[in-house]
Formats: C-alpha cells, sequence, structure tokens
C-alpha cells in the first residue's frame, strides 16, 4: 500500500492521553521499533495469545468429553436388561393399546 508519493501509507495513529502515548513510544524504542510496529506486533501478540489459549481449552474439552464417547461403547445392556426393557415395554402397550410408537 502506498500513497501517490511511493512511500508506505502511515496508520493513523491517535491517542487521546499523551502519557499513554509517551509510554507506547517509550516502550517501542526500547524495542527498537517504530511506533508502528511496536503497535502492530502487540496486537498480532495479543491475537495470537488468544488463539493459543482458545485452542488450548479447544483441546481439553475434546479430551474431556472423549472420554465420555469413549465410555459410552460400555452401554451395551446385558441379555438381562434387554429382556426387562422389553416386558417393559409390553406392558407400557398393554396398559395403553393402540397409541402408537413414540417417535
Amino acid at each position: 500500500m502506498t500513497s501517490g508519493g511511493g512511500s508506505p501509507k502511515a496508520l493513523n495513529l491517535r491517542f487521546p492521553d499523551p502519557a499513554k502515548r509517551e509510554a507506547i513510544e517509550t516502550a517501542a524504542r526500547q524495542q527498537n521499533m517504530s511506533l508502528q510496529e511496536y503497535i502492530l506486533s502487540a496486537a498480532y501478540d495479543r491475537a495470537t495469545a488468544v488463539e493459543r489459549s482458545f485452542l488450548s481449552n479447544f483441546q481439553a474439552s475434546m479430551a474431556h468429553s472423549g472420554g465420555a464417547f469413549r465410555d459410552a461403547g460400555d452401554l451395551d445392556p446385558s441379555p438381562e436388561q434387554r429382556a426387562a426393557e422389553q416386558r417393559a415395554r409390553r406392558d407400557l402397550e398393554v396398559q395403553q393399546p393402540g397409541q402408537g410408537h413414540a417417535a
């Protein structure tokens, strides 16, 4: 991005608080960076920190819920439990004839 004169277009940086501007300028000088470079670097660092935090929390959530889904495979009912469920279903159908099956 260049302006008509061929030089890079500067960011329009406005600081309502002169003390904050001075603190940021001092920090930029200590890092041997321009003010724009310092601000963009700080914004990038903050964005990537948020991304890392999100990914870390997402991985922890996946590990937690993954365990729940892994354990779900162990829920196959025993033949006795299956027979009891079938008896209960028949008993309900006898008590409520003509109701049909629930979706």
